[in-house]
C-alpha cells in the first residue's frame, strides 16, 4: 500500500491594528507534524502565498525555538503556494492555528475549493485553535455551509477575550462558526478539547494540538 499523504496549510501571517504580528502558533504546527511523521505519513506544508509562514513570538518561550523543533520550524520558511496543489494528491488536510489564520485562511477562495474537494471525496479535514477559520464561508453544492449541523470546536470567544485580541480580529471565530450553523462545543478556557464528527476533527486551543492530530489520524 502506498504511503498516505497529508497536506498541512499554514498562515502567511498578517500585521494586526496594534502593529503586532499575527503568525502561526508554533506548537500547533510542530506537534501535529510530529504525530503525522511518526505515524508514517508523508506531509506537505503549504500556505496561501507560499514562502514563509512567520512564527508568532508569543508562542515561543523566551523568544527561542525549542531545539527539537528547529528542523520543523525551517519547513515554515519554504511552504508551497495553494495554487500549485490538487486535492487528489492528498488523503487529508490539516490547518494549524495562530492568529494569522484569521486573516488569510478565512475566506480564501483557493482553500475553500480545496476543502470542498476534500469534503466531496470524503477525505479527512482537521484543524486546531484558529485553524477552523479556514472552514468559515465554505459553501457546498447544496448551498449549505460545510460546518452546518456539524459538531466542532475552535478557539473560543472567552479565550480571545482573555488574550485581549478581540478588537484585533476580523471576526470572532466561535461566533461566526455558530452563525454558519455549527454545533459548537466548548470547554473551559485552555482545557484540552477535541471533537470528531465523521471525518471532520477540530481542537479548541494549543493544549489540544496533539490529541487533535491523533484523532485526525484515526479518520485518514
Amino acid at each position: 500500500m502506498s504511503q498516505k499523504h497529508i497536506l498541512m496549510v499554514v498562515t502567511n501571517g498578517a500585521t494586526m491594528n496594534n502593529d503586532h504580528l499575527a503568525g502561526i502558533w508554533l506548537s500547533e504546527f510542530t506537534e501535529p507534524y510530529e504525530e503525522f511523521i511518526n505515524a508514517g505519513y508523508q506531509v506537505t506544508v503549504a500556505s496561501p502565498k507560499g514562502g514563509e509562514s512567520p512564527i508568532d513570538q508569543a508562542s515561543l518561550d523566551d523568544g527561542a525555538i525549542p531545539e527539537q523543533w528547529h528542523e520543523m520550524a525551517e519547513l515554515l520558511k519554504h511552504t508551497i503556494p495553494l495554487a500549485e496543489l490538487k486535492s487528489v494528491d492528498y488523503d487529508g488536510i490539516f490547518m494549524p492555528g495562530g492568529h494569522g489564520a484569521m486573516f488569510d485562511l478565512a475566506d480564501n477562495e483557493q482553500l475553500q475549493q480545496l476543502l470542498r474537494d476534500f469534503y466531496v471525496a470524503d477525505k479527512s479535514i482537521g484543524s486546531v485553535c484558529h485553524g477552523p477559520a479556514a472552514l468559515t464561508g465554505v459553501l457546498l453544492e447544496n448551498g449549505e455551509y460545510l460546518v452546518s449541523n456539524r459538531k466542532l470546536t475552535s478557539f473560543t470567544n472567552t479565550e480571545e477575550e482573555s488574550v485581549e485580541l478581540v478588537n484585533q480580529m476580523p471576526f470572532l471565530l466561535e461566533t461566526r462558526l455558530r452563525k454558519e450553523g455549527a454545533i459548537f462545543l466548548a470547554k473551559d478556557d485552555w482545557q484540552e478539547n477535541v471533537y470528531t464528527d465523521g471525518k471532520l476533527v477540530t481542537g479548541q486551543n494549543p493544549q489540544s494540538s496533539i490529541e487533535t492530530a491523533k484523532q485526525f489520524l484515526k479518520t485518514v
